[in-house]
């Protein structure tokens, strides 16, 4: 069965024009992004390379990520040298409901 996984945006070095600390977008049956926010490319490219390996039931531990069931990722953009904002999401793994 696949996890769903909660993504939440936990913290924003410099100034994002997308995201807003606190907002939240899903990743369901594996592959479904459900989302009521605007999405950013550039976040999503950091997360891509992790999000199926989650969903399958890979541990957060065993990819370096975090601990037992929640996953951190940060954006690819690099604050100090374009201006923008680097942000850190937390990815909460679960069952689906």
């Amino acid at each position: 069965m696949n996890k769903i996984l909660r993504i939440k945006i936990i913290d924003i070095k410099g100034h994002c024009p997308v995201y807003k600390v606190g907002q939240v977008f899903h990743i369901k049956e594996g592959y479904i992004l459900e989302t009521t926010i605007k999405l950013c490319m550039h976040s999503l490219a950091s997360i891509m390379p992790y999000y199926v390996a989650l969903s399958k039931g890979i541990s957060p531990q065993d990819l370096n990520l975090g601990e037992k069931n929640k996953a951190y990722i940060q954006c690819l953009d690099p604050v100090e040298k374009t201006g923008g904002g680097t942000v850190t999401f937390k990815i909460r793994i679960g069952e689906e409901r």
